[in-house]
């Protein structure tokens, strides 16, 4: 079976003066080797999904399986275990922390994994080594520029070689020269073992996908597919 996620009816609903659905029951299956897009207008549900599939948020019901696996959202320290081994995250606002520089953003992450400073820096090195980016490693996210940082923050996502890319309008504030030099990274990243799925505004990165997903009434409705 190639099926790395199964989502089963997942809806997400939040109370505020009434209460809105922002999901609504979503049967997918996302599948190993495949790059996924989606679009929809803000609010459609897009970075709500995102987060109930890096595990940060808990659907209202329904459930997921990864790798065949059914997530208990209750158990938090399962989760972060499994969100930090197989799950890489990319934001638009790219979250690097400030007062660190690039390298540190990265290895730190590795920590998360490995008890073991020196092999974490070591890996770090390699993989903004790949990202270009070598000649930065001890500048701060302020002396960077906007396709650096998220550069920095691919290989900060990447660094545990993760199963599982997401990424949540990575380009969104991003010139279009630049998002393309971003995108063409990302989609290098994949290969017959792991899913990226990532939501954008962008059509002309959209319809790179393999799958190209479009959030509708809180739902997924399949636009094109490349997956067989």
């Amino acid at each position: 079976m190639n099926k790395l996620i199964t989502l089963n009816k997942i809806s997400k609903s939040f109370l505020t003066n009434k209460k809105i659905s922002v999901l609504k029951k979503i049967n997918f299956k996302f599948n190993l080797g495949k790059i996924y897009s989606i679009m929809g207008p803000s609010g459609s549900g897009k970075s709500t999904l995102l987060n109930i599939l890096s595990l940060i948020d808990k659907p209202t019901s329904g459930f997921i399986k990864i790798n065949e696996n059914i997530i208990n959202f209750s158990n938090q320290s399962t989760n972060d275990k499994i969100r930090a081994e197989k799950i890489g995250i990319v934001y638009q606002q790219n979250n690097l922390l400030p007062d660190f520089t690039a390298l540190e953003n990265v290895y730190l992450a590795r920590l998360a994994l490995i008890n073991n400073k020196k092999k974490a820096v070591d890996s770090a090195k390699k993989i903004i080594k790949k990202m270009g980016l070598i000649d930065r490693i001890n500048h701060y996210p302020s002396e960077l520029s906007g396709g650096e940082i998220q550069r920095i923050a691919i290989a900060r996502a990447l660094i545990n070689e993760p199963q599982i890319i997401l990424a949540d309008e990575p380009t969104g504030s991003l010139d279009q020269t630049t998002a393309k030099e971003v995108f063409d990274v990302l989609y290098k990243l994949k290969n017959s073992d792991r899913i990226i799925v990532y939501a954008t505004h962008n059509r002309y990165f959209a319809n790179k996908a393999d799958c190209k997903l479009e959030m509708i009434d809180g739902n997924i409705k399949t636009i094109n597919a490349r997956i067989k």
